[in-house]
């Protein structure tokens, strides 16, 4: 290749391949990379972590006993309390305020250990394998008990986790689609504006689809379509508008920071795959994020009769209106910057 040939490829390949190009590039590697070790770091080596149960025994020191023996097991998988008597047991795991509880029988060497399928199926069977090695050491064995089945159509408790996901990436793909179509940045709070009233009526139709499917369609998770609904509606709307105050702050690159916040970091730390406590990073992130909230919410709209969900639900909704506040300020700031600006000068 001559001189003159090689300078054109160069001059070529520089402007084919720029330097913006190469830096988003190398992040799309990073964001790739960061998806691996996300889902592997939280599901490689699944155990359970400070799982709530409680204890029914027939008196304060036998209670007391087992508490601490539970307590002592290795890498602390259960985190364990007295219950004054198998009614409250019942009622605590019922209300999802218990995982799991263990009743002593006094009378036999057979205990229960009472579980809630529907709190997540993966996590009682980290219950039932974890208790059942316990009495075993004391050479006592254990039948469970399941208060709270999975629907028919639910087989491993994982429909919630899927309707959740479904709804956040059905926001972000309309918010990006919406950012793309007319450049990343809103050229002004009417444009801005706009938008996001636009996200609505489809933040509304998402819920509605999404809560059809699983209820009428296919049965997974029936009798409960009207909270689903709405709170399908609150999920799409936080993935938009939080998509949409990313691309105004960050432009392009918005979009890639939408997918390392809902799918890299939110997806594994929801507890879709395994329900027990996740590992420390992502245990801490799945009650922060719209899609542990949104998760727990739904399990807990079906399985738990709504028990204690006000707390997922404010979350989501913070998202949402923070979102659009985010969309609005930046875009209104962005206009008094254009405004600012001293007008050009006449050509030279």
């Amino acid at each position: 290749m001559t001189g003159t040939h090689r300078g054109a490829f160069r001059t070529e390949l520089a402007d084919a391949v720029s330097l913006r190009t190469v830096l988003l590039v190398i992040g799309v590697l990073l964001v790739q990379l960061g998806f691996v070790a996300s889902y592997v770091g939280a599901f490689h080596d699944p155990q359970p972590h400070d799982v709530s149960v409680g204890v029914v025994a027939p008196d304060p020191d036998t209670a007391a006993r087992v508490v601490s023996r539970l307590d002592a097991i290795d890498g602390h998988p259960l985190s364990a309390q007295a219950v004054a008597d198998r009614r409250s047991a019942v009622r605590q795991v019922r209300d999802a305020d218990l995982a799991g509880a263990v009743v002593i029988d006094p009378r036999s060497t057979r205990d229960e250990l009472l579980v809630a399928n529907g709190g997540g199926a993966s996590l009682a069977t980290a219950l039932e394998q974890v208790a059942g090695k316990a009495e075993a050491q004391q050479r006592r064995t254990i039948t469970t008990t399941d208060l709270v089945p999975l629907e028919s159509g639910d087989a491993r408790g994982l429909s919630g986790f899927y309707l959740t996901i479904g709804w956040l990436v059905g926001g972000y793909l309309v918010a990006s689609l919406l950012g793309v179509a007319r450049g990343a940045r809103p050229a002004n709070r009417r444009r801005a504006a706009i938008r996001l009233l636009a996200a609505v009526p489809y933040a509304v139709l998402s819920g509605l689809g999404g809560a059809l499917i699983v209820d009428q369609g296919l049965g997974a998770l029936t009798g409960h379509f009207w909270a689903l609904w709405g709170l399908g509606t609150l999920l799409v709307l936080s993935s938009a508008t939080v998509t949409m105050a990313l691309q105004v702050l960050f432009g392009t690159l918005g979009i890639g920071l939408t997918v390392l916040l809902f799918v890299v970091l939110g997806n594994p730390s929801a507890g879709g795959a395994y329900q027990a406590p996740l590992p420390g990073f992502w245990r801490t992130l799945s009650p922060l994020l719209p899609n542990g909230a949104g998760t727990s919410a739904v399990r807990r709209i079906v399985y738990f009769a709504g028990a204690d969900v006000s707390g997922q639900v404010l979350l989501i909704a913070a998202y949402a209106a923070l979102g659009a506040v985010v969309t609005m300020a930046a875009a209104l700031r962005a206009a008094a910057t254009a405004g600012s600006a001293p007008p050009a000068g006449p050509p030279g």
